[in-house]
């Protein structure tokens, strides 16, 4: 019966390695999430109050802004689905670009000053912004460590 129990351990043990291989770290979960929350809400606010943004060019309506968010989202979870699939600079490459587009919410600012927009408008980009390049940038990290692990094993 023993060895059968250590055969079934040994099973466990290579299975949690495995998934452990393919699921990413838990910093970048958490910015991930959090980038997430405050990009829907960015976009949100954009589709719901689109006519309170000044400057914002008439041919934006409320539907191309969700689908406008849906195409920056599929991004991120293409970035998800690779890292799952063993593709981790992959992945990763494409989370840190879906942190990226949340930096394109300082647009808003070339259309009208701080000043001119809400509070809430101006809350909404900023959140997304910094949440958006806290991900990146941590991406970008990952990326470089992965990098040099990788390198020092082929030595």
């Amino acid at each position: 019966m023993q060895p059968n129990h250590s055969l079934k351990l040994k099973v466990r043990q290579q299975r949690m390695l495995a998934m452990a291989q393919t699921t990413l770290p838990r910093h970048i979960q958490i910015l991930l999430l959090i980038f997430f929350a405050a990009n829907l809400l960015h976009f949100t606010h954009n589709a719901e109050y689109i006519a309170y943004y000044p400057g914002m060019p008439t041919s934006f309506t409320r539907e191309k802004i969700y689908l406008a968010w849906v195409a920056g989202v599929s991004v991120g979870l293409a970035g998800l689905l690779a890292y799952r699939a063993k593709l981790k600079i992959l992945g990763l490459v494409l989370l840190a670009a879906y942190g990226a587009l949340g930096i394109d919410g300082l647009a808003h600012y070339t259309l009208a000053l701080c000043s001119e927009h809400t509070l809430a408008t101006n809350l909404t980009i900023w959140f997304e912004v910094l949440t958006g390049l806290s991900l990146l940038l941590s991406s970008v990290v990952l990326i470089g460590k992965t990098l040099s692990m990788r390198s020092q094993q082929g030595s």
